[in-house]
């Protein structure tokens, strides 16, 4: 009897578990431009964070780890690292990430939204690793990167969109 219900847990744990080894990389690609072009249509987060020079929503799952001069390095668990580039001069409704994203040949996905007032872009980029990618997602002047697997794309691209939309200059930094 317990064997039984340890081999149904076993089996029951690789079909579960297995899920976001069988999504395909197309399946993944467009789940994540999905994931982030939902979170850059809803409403801004409201930022719980303050930091040296700008204010952002940041998830209960991440924390700070450092700050630097247009650089804050995010962590969440033991094993994933974001780091957020920031420049105050740019809007926005800013380019000039998307200039820079955009002439990297290897992109699985360079992906970007607009409306009146922000201009924003995902990109996907493979890694040497099998199954990671490098992640990418900016609004304006705000860029957030991190590698990631497979499976995570969309979940991540999410939230790093809810936290590059989110970011409040403190000050009168910001160009107008």
């Amino acid at each position: 009897m317990y064997l039984m219900k340890g081999m149904l847990f076993v089996v029951m744990a690789m079909l579960l578990g297995g899920c976001s080894f069988m999504l395909s990389e197309e399946e993944a690609i467009s789940q994540t431009k999905e994931a982030s072009l939902e979170a850059f249509e809803q409403e801004n987060m409201e930022p719980n964070y303050d930091g040296q020079a700008l204010s952002m929503y940041l998830p209960d799952s991440m924390e700070v780890k450092q700050q630097a001069t247009n650089n804050i390095v995010m962590t969440e668990g033991n094993d994933q690292t974001y780091i957020l580039f920031y420049n105050a001069m740019e809007t926005q409704a800013s380019r000039l990430n998307y200039k820079t994203a955009s002439t990297k040949d290897k992109s699985l996905l360079l992906q970007s939204y607009k409306d009146k007032d922000r201009f924003s872009y995902v990109r996907v980029l493979p890694l040497n690793k099998e199954e990671e990618y490098e992640l990418q997602v900016s609004v304006g002047g705000v860029k957030i990167t991190t590698y990631t697997e497979k499976g995570e794309l969309a979940s991540d691209s999410g939230k790093m969109m809810e936290i590059a939309n989110s970011v409040q200059y403190s000050g009168n930094l910001v160009r107008e």
